[in-house]
């Protein structure tokens, strides 16, 4: 492991003492870059329905840039109806004498969408055709919750029969977005090939690798400037994954190019993959972060092995705490973190850790993709992984809005019981206290400081007085404001539950559930008084809580 932070305080003695947070507004240690503002979901169709279109309007609020939206299966062949872990375009079929048909209306309907909403796609480039697969049948998978998770991958993952055929797909496809959207807004958006390779994709390395020559090539015909991408690999931190990453470094950059019979091919920023894994221990669910950010280390130090990739974009293409987004709790128990605040904590302390991450290997870190969207008409509080249930906003939503508040440059945060960046990557959140931590922002005249009480535990216990701490402020007054994610506040899960949890809920009650479901504040603002720089104020937080502190002067 590589140039990691020191460790700031001696674990035994925080331990002993109430957490304290401390804030240094002079020391910059990086640019607040909205590296969050990035979503992705298995179902395109989605994109365009009642509830996906709301849900999109609530992302597109959240970040002071444009959201970036991945979504699979925007080339598989079907009429569009969604199911789980399944989606489909036909923007791909062949008449009777083998000619290609081209529909864009569907892929027009999604791309609409994030443009009418000013997001942006990372536009995946997958899967393949019905009529271009070497073993189409069968095509449509029936997979459901609780059954074997491969038993998606079917005639979609294979390659394709003609890779001529496949490169004027994707020749075609780039031209009608520059001719629909025009040249500008089509540069600014970022291409990438297929998803986890290895696992979503039934050839061999050199024919994937084939695939991208083929694919890139037809990109950059289409719009020279366009950026393309790869490899969105599952399992980063794993062997067979390691070798799949160099491997793709190998041929961009040393082999002859399957096209140009020339050495090397496009690439314009590197993605893979970082999952988590939650289980059932003694009858709650405990998290495990520390398997998600050794993948965003082995990530972030290939990434850094190569003076190639050094300045190039890098994305986490899919960043979690586990790897099935319809999987839900019914049928995957250890799932069950998602409704409440677990989810909320978990995902303010792990992106303050990619933060750390980025810089200690001096990566151009863009963003990471949270793999959450919603499941249209199924039953509320159902367990996906998602960020809105039957249009109601879960908590976990509101820390995106915490993060959307905080701009300017990062600043020094240290805690008594903040785990250090080694011991978080090495083992988690597991010992005997919690992880009370921060991630700060200082703007021109403004400040943030999200701060959380969290631990892979997900077990009821007292809430705690955090002192925190905000040293290097000019002014002699501020305003501040206290937005909060607990049991009683931002919360619409826990006021579903006292509701009875009606998976009928009246129009009244609905109502009542998209209120709860905003983010709120602790009361009303406060100005507050500065002593030599510094304020001090003390909250409490409880277990599994998230607090945005905003100073205004």
């Amino acid at each position: 492991m590589k140039r990691f932070l020191p460790l700031l305080f001696l674990f035994s003695a925080a331990f002993a003492q109430s957490p304290t947070i401390h804030v240094d507004l002079n020391k910059e240690v990086g640019a607040m870059t909205p590296v969050w503002a990035w979503f992705g979901y298995d179902e395109p169709n989605y994109t365009y329905m009642k509830d996906g279109k709301k849900l999109l309007t609530e992302i597109s609020k959240l970040s002071p840039v444009p959201v970036y939206v991945r979504a699979h299966s925007l080339l598989v062949t079907g009429d569009g109806t969604p199911a789980l872990k399944w989606g489909s375009t036909n923007a791909y079929t062949e008449d009777a004498n083998g000619n290609p048909v081209y529909n864009w209306k569907i892929i027009d309907s999604i791309f609409d969408t994030y443009v009418q909403h000013g997001m942006k796609p990372l536009a995946q480039i997958g899967f393949m055709p019905e009529a271009l697969s070497t073993n189409p049948q069968p095509y449509k998978h029936d997979w459901k919750p609780g059954e074997p998770y491969f038993r998606i991958v079917t005639g979609w993952a294979y390659p394709p029969k003609d890779y001529n055929k496949w490169a004027e797909l994707v020749f075609q496809w780039v031209k009608h977005s520059v001719e629909r959207y025009g040249q500008k807004e089509v540069e600014s958006w970022y291409w990438e090939l297929w998803n986890e390779p290895n696992g979503y994709w039934k050839g061999t390395k050199e024919e994937f690798f084939k695939l991208y020559d083929y694919t890139a090539d037809a990109v950059k015909r289409a719009l020279p400037t366009a950026k393309i991408g790869g490899i969105n690999i599952a399992g980063t931190a794993s062997k067979g994954a390691q070798e799949w990453l160099h491997a793709f470094v190998k041929h961009c950059y040393s082999d002859t190019n399957y096209v140009t019979k020339k050495i090397g091919s496009s690439v314009d920023m590197i993605l893979f993959h970082a999952k988590g894994s939650p289980r059932v221990v003694n009858g709650h669910v405990q998290m495990n972060m520390g398997t998600q950010l050794r993948d965003i280390n082995a990530g972030f130090k290939f990434v850094a092995a190569y003076p190639q990739l050094k300045n190039l974009p890098v994305v986490i293409g899919e960043s979690d705490p586990e790897g099935c987004a319809a999987c839900g709790m019914h049928t995957n128990p250890e799932n069950a973190y998602r409704n409440g605040t677990m989810y909320a904590s978990y995902t303010a302390a792990s992106f303050a850790r990619k933060y750390l991450l980025a810089d200690s290997f001096k990566v151009n870190f863009l963003g990471a993709v949270t793999w959450a969207f919603e499941f249209e008409n199924q039953p509320w509080f159902y367990g996906f992984r998602d960020l809105a249930t039957n249009g109601v906003d879960k908590p976990v939503l509101n820390v995106f809005r915490m993060f959307g508040m905080m701009k300017g440059n990062r600043v020094l945060v240290q805690g008594n019981q903040m785990y250090d960046l080694k011991t978080i990557v090495d083992s988690s959140v597991r010992r005997k206290y919690n992880d009370v931590g921060g991630l700060a922002a200082k703007d021109k005249r403004s400040a943030t400081v999200m701060i959380w009480n969290y631990h892979d535990d997900d077990v009821k216990n007292a809430a705690l007085p955090v002192a925190v701490n905000i040293n290097g402020l000019s002014a002699t007054t501020v305003t501040v404001t206290e937005y909060r994610i607990d049991d009683e506040h931002s919360n619409s899960y826990e006021v579903w539950k006292k509701m009875g949890s009606p998976q009928n809920p009246t129009n009244e009650q609905i109502a009542i559930l998209e209120k709860s479901g905003q983010l709120k504040t602790m009361g009303a603002s406060k100005k507050l008084k500065i002593t030599n720089g510094v304020l001090s104020i003390t909250i409490s937080l409880p277990q599994q809580g998230v607090s945005l502190l905003k100073l205004d002067w």
